[in-house]
């Protein structure tokens, strides 16, 4: 009797040990992700449209001209005036996307904040570009 309770408690340390590993490991690609993507924002937030089109994704740059990209960026962030405040809301990893090809993503949001719009949430996803590099691949704000 009381080999198995020793048996089932090592069994559980086991899966707790291995779930923690699994989730620290998902933390720290999440955090590289939203680090990429806090540092792209800043040169976004300082109207810099095309050094941000040059610091994004492969596949961003595939879809997207520069030249479409600085009208786009430059038509919905404009108007919002100077950034205000911006937090994360929510992070998740995820390694297939709706109209996307297969790969690393993490979906951010942010609770975002500007002069001209005090409530917004910006969603950025950064991919993980062939250099292992998390580089942005997409941007939307609402």
């Amino acid at each position: 009797m009381n080999r198995r309770i020793v048996i089932v408690c090592f069994v559980a340390i086991g899966l707790i040990l291995g779930s923690t590993t699994v989730m620290a490991a998902r933390s720290d690609r999440e955090k590289a992700a939203i680090a990429s993507a806090e540092k792209w924002l800043r040169i976004v937030d300082k109207g810099k449209y095309s050094e941000s089109w040059e610091e994004s994704s492969e596949y961003f740059k595939q879809a997207v001209t520069q030249d479409q990209w600085e009208q786009a960026v430059q038509a919905v962030r404009e108007p919002l005036g100077k950034l205000i405040s911006r937090k994360v809301k929510s992070a998740t990893y995820a390694t297939s996307l709706p109209g996307a090809p297969d790969g690393q993503y993490v979906v951010i949001q942010f609770n975002t904040s500007f002069e001209n719009k005090k409530s917004g949430i910006e969603t950025v996803t950064p991919r993980m570009d062939t250099d292992g590099i998390w580089r942005v691949s997409g941007y939307y704000i609402k």
